[in-house]
């Protein structure tokens, strides 16, 4: 079974990061990384609870939530978690959504949490790693860091949604999305209509 290394930071559209991860974790191992500042956006945002007061409790609301025991969960903080060495061989790894500041830390790489070194872990071992800047507009600092990235190889994948799998829920536009993002890293789905089906 694949492994990938799936990071959610503190900004809007979570919701998107859930749903690649019940995906996910159908098809391969996630190891999982969630900010400390994202257990609150996606209360507020799509009234989903996973955090607890240890990372055993939150793994297990994170994998009844997904529906799936290939879920392995660590803390922010922990540089003692596999994720945060090369040696822990991976398939790539995905940051959806990503903040600015990660993604700032990442392009310089900075390495200030688990989420920042186990992507640059990912950059060094030539790994893919694709991340999903949630942002709007961009400055010229943010295109910036995603231009150096993409340069090393990283997609930029932000979640813009398509409109000709015809949409009618909000539901139908976060699938394309984490459909398109799942596409990326070759994980097979049927989560949206695709062009000329």
């Amino acid at each position: 079974m694949k492994k990938y290394v799936l990071a959610i930071t503190g900004a809007t559209g979570p919701v998107i990061g859930l749903r690649v991860l019940k995906e996910l974790s159908r098809a391969a191992e996630a190891h999982v990384i969630i900010s400390r500042q994202s257990f609150s956006i996606m209360l507020d945002e799509a009234g989903v609870d996973l955090f607890a007061e240890t990372a055993a409790a939150t793994e297990k609301k994170i994998r009844k939530f997904a529906g799936s025991k290939n879920i392995f969960y660590y803390e922010e903080g922990n540089f003692e978690a596999p994720v945060a060495s090369g040696s822990f061989k991976t398939d790539g790894m995905l940051v959806v959504p990503c903040s600015m500041k990660s993604l700032s830390g990442i392009a310089h790489g900075y390495a200030n949490s688990l989420i920042e070194r186990a992507a640059d872990v990912t950059i060094k071992e030539g790994r893919p790693l694709i991340l999903a800047p949630r942002e709007m507009p961009f400055s010229p600092i943010h295109l910036e860091n995603m231009l150096a990235l993409a340069r090393l190889g990283v997609k930029i994948a932000p979640p813009v949604i398509g409109f000709y799998h015809g949409p009618k829920t909000i539901d139908d536009m976060i699938d394309f999305v984490s459909g398109k993002i799942l596409d990326l890293i070759g994980i097979e789905h049927e989560i949206f209509k695709r062009w000329g089906k």
